[in-house]
């Protein structure tokens, strides 16, 4: 498998009355073609700024990022989005759809910007809604649709473009837990089927199972690990006997999700005096805690 993605030395700085915050801090990884990395850590670990610079959308401290075989160290803004266009798909948290669009519309949106003719956008936005299962809700606005139809509204967005990467931070994280699983079998299997490399945020442990690479996150510095059993796995869609890897997800009653209590525990770091203030040690001086 070819390297879609590397992170080299990255390291980003934010600058506060408090000190420096370190919140990227010497982060290397490369990222394959048709493989889901899950980026784990609690809130605050850096997770979203980390993903922020893998998409380009901030510039780092020190080090860099390579799209392909592009390293995107000092091009133009205009240079940048034209990368986040054609080769990066995005999922957010907030599902970022625009209320008064149709899961139609909203899908062709990133097509209308990049000037494709609309015989092609058509079929490109059916080709992406009967990728999530959502064929039959293509004419309904956000408003009527479940959380996690709005989410796979959000992927068929991401993915109608047909990009080489996908990013998606924190994509579960406002969906009941049966929803958030199956959102995550089919980021997996746009991987492993459409052959994108996916990065994907949680600081959600039973989401972990579903990645072919884990990495964690602590204050900013991160621990590759591989996948549990070490190889890409088939997606629940898969296992059931094919169909779209999102057709069950409406006859799934929704369940909450599972108490914080029952998460399992990430070890903290090392303690590491010489290393500049961390945004747990930040927080700490800020609230006078001990």
């Amino acid at each position: 498998m070819s390297a879609a993605l590397r992170a080299e030395g990255l390291v980003r700085v934010f600058s506060s009355g408090a000190g420096e915050v370190r919140a990227v801090d010497g982060v290397d990884l490369e990222l394959v073609t048709g493989e889901l990395l899950v980026v784990r850590g609690a809130s605050g670990a850096g997770k979203t700024t980390l993903l922020n610079l893998l998409g380009v959308l901030d510039r780092p401290t020190e080090g860099r990022v390579v799209i392909g075989d592009r390293d995107t160290t000092g091009l133009s803004e205009s240079a940048l989005a034209d990368i986040r266009r054609d080769m990066l798909g995005f999922v957010f948290q907030s599902f970022g759809l625009v209320p008064v669009l149709s899961a139609r519309e909203n899908v062709e949106l990133p097509l209308r910007i990049a000037g494709v003719s609309a015989a092609e956008r058509t079929e490109r936005v059916d080709e992406a809604l009967e990728l999530v299962g959502l064929s039959g809700q293509a004419d309904q606005r956000p408003a009527e649709l479940s959380g996690g139809q709005q989410q796979r509204v959000g992927i068929a967005r991401a993915v109608v473009a047909r990009p080489r990467i996908l990013i998606a931070d924190e994509p579960t994280g406002q969906l009941d837990s049966r929803t958030a699983a199956t959102i995550m079998d089919l980021l997996g299997t746009l991987a492993h089927e459409q052959g994108l490399a996916a990065i994907v945020s949680t600081h959600d442990p039973l989401l972990v199972a579903r990645a072919d690479r884990i990495a964690e996150l602590h204050d900013g510095r991160l621990t590759l690990g591989g996948g549990p059993g070490g190889a890409p796995r088939a997606t629940r869609a898969e296992g059931a006997g094919g169909g779209s890897p999102a057709s069950d997800l409406d006859s799934e009653p929704e369940v909450e999700a599972a108490p914080a209590s029952a998460a399992e525990p990430i070890p903290a770091p090392a303690a590491d005096a010489s290393h500049p203030l961390t945004r747990a040690e930040l927080r700490r001086r800020r609230t006078g805690a001990p």
